[in-house]
């Protein structure tokens, strides 16, 4: 068994975790690991798998298994794709760029957070390097993850830019009107470095940099009798994160902001951080093309069901609508993307695992994270009696480990 401090030849995500643990700095790994309040639901969104049993079924021809698939249309590789996380040059210098081009080598759907390291524009192109391999099934495809700003035109230009240089679809995230309390940002006060920017918010006059942050933050303190000052105060002893949330993410946000959207912009609309029946069928209403079921990966509200246990009722909720339904937190095994799948899924996005990839070792360390889990995953296809995608359905899995549990 190997030491905490000893680098392993990665066979498993866990490994690729293990490495980054080893090599990123406190700071970094803080904040890229660590969940709200207790954590407890950071740990359920992986306890939560293992309390689904899967029912193989044997003696099928599976010598040969087909992942392709496809998301609101466009053809990719494999249901195994890439969710939005926040400045990746954290982990490794080339960030969101390594990852773009580790997801068109792949064939898979990544998302760019809003909060990268790198712009929209140089992250596309990134990705746009890697030639189309034709011989197999699939094509790269990116979509941009999307904060509703107070400043509406600053959503809207936004919207603008990554339409222009091929985005194919907007996931608006929904849960975060004010961000959760992570504690260990708190102690750390964490801090992008100072030769790090927001870049999808930077102009030829300034840039979004923590530095910045905490410089608005002291200037609105020393204003006693602004209402506002008072507010920045508090943050201030949450992290710089913290405060740039609530200088700029609107908590006002609604359903009828959603349809507004909707109004400005032919791209298709994906609801992520919906948990509930209810707001699955809202977001029907609102006109979301999908709903990426997520509760952050345990960033914000603790104590919210695992994303694979809330998965079945938003699920039954919009049978029928027209609207694909996806799943991110607790991915960590073929197994996992397996259950999610059965239970009904389109696609799982993967969020940490990618990071510490990175961490690892940039762009092929993100190709390693994606390769590891593709081939779980066909191997558990094969030994559940699947050959294709379709092939998977709810009888397959059911909770517990007696028959009378079936979903």
């Amino acid at each position: 068994m190997a030491r905490r401090d000893q680098r392993l030849v990665p066979i498993s995500l866990a490994d690729l975790e293990h490495n980054a643990h080893i090599t990123m700095d406190l700071n970094a790994l803080d904040y890229y690991r660590s969940g709200a309040n207790d954590m407890q639901t950071l740990r359920d969104n992986q306890e939560a798998f293992t309390r689904l049993r899967l029912r193989p079924r044997i003696l099928r021809d599976v010598s040969k298994v087909d992942t392709q698939t496809t998301l609101l249309g466009h053809p990719v590789a494999s249901p195994i794709c890439i969710s939005p996380t926040a400045m990746q040059r954290l982990a490794n210098d080339e960030g969101e760029k390594a990852t773009a081009r580790a997801a068109a080598k792949a064939k898979k759907c990544m998302i760019l957070s809003s909060w990268s390291t790198t712009s929209a524009e140089d992250t596309i192109a990134a990705g746009k390097e890697i030639p189309v391999q034709h011989d197999t099934p699939g094509l790269p495809l990116f979509w941009f993850q999307l904060y509703v700003y107070k400043d509406r035109a600053m959503t809207e230009s936004l919207i603008r830019r990554v339409e222009k240089v091929g985005y194919k679809a907007l996931v608006i995230t929904v849960d975060t009107p004010f961000l959760g309390r992570r504690l260990a940002d708190v102690r750390n006060v964490f801090t992008l470095p100072s030769h790090m920017s927001m870049a999808n918010f930077e102009t030829k006059e300034s840039k979004v940099t923590m530095a910045n942050i905490l410089k608005q933050e002291e200037d609105i303190s020393n204003i006693n009798i602004n209402e506002k000052a008072a507010e920045v105060k508090v943050v201030r002893q949450e992290s710089s994160l913290a405060a740039y949330v609530v200088s700029q993410i609107d908590p006002s946000l609604n359903w009828k902001d959603i349809e507004w959207i909707q109004s400005i912009t032919k791209l298709p609309i994906i609801v992520k951080g919906v948990l509930t029946a209810e707001d699955a069928e809202l977001a029907v209403k609102s006109g979301a093309k999908g709903i990426l079921v997520s509760n952050h990966g345990g960033r914000q509200l603790d104590g919210v069901l695992a994303t694979i246990d809330a998965l079945p009722e938003v699920l039954d909720a919009v049978k029928g609508k027209g609207v694909e339904v996806y799943l991110d937190g607790g991915v960590r095994k073929g197994t996992d993307v397996l259950k999610a799948l059965a239970l009904g899924a389109r696609a799982v996005f993967l969020g940490r695992p990618i990071l510490w990839g990175l961490a690892h070792d940039g762009e092929a360390g993100v190709s390693l994270a994606l390769d590891l889990l593709q081939k779980e995953f066909e191997l558990a296809m094969a030994l559940a009696g699947c050959c294709k995608i379709a092939d998977i359905n709810r009888a397959h899995v059911q909770h517990g480990t007696t028959p009378t549990s079936r979903l």
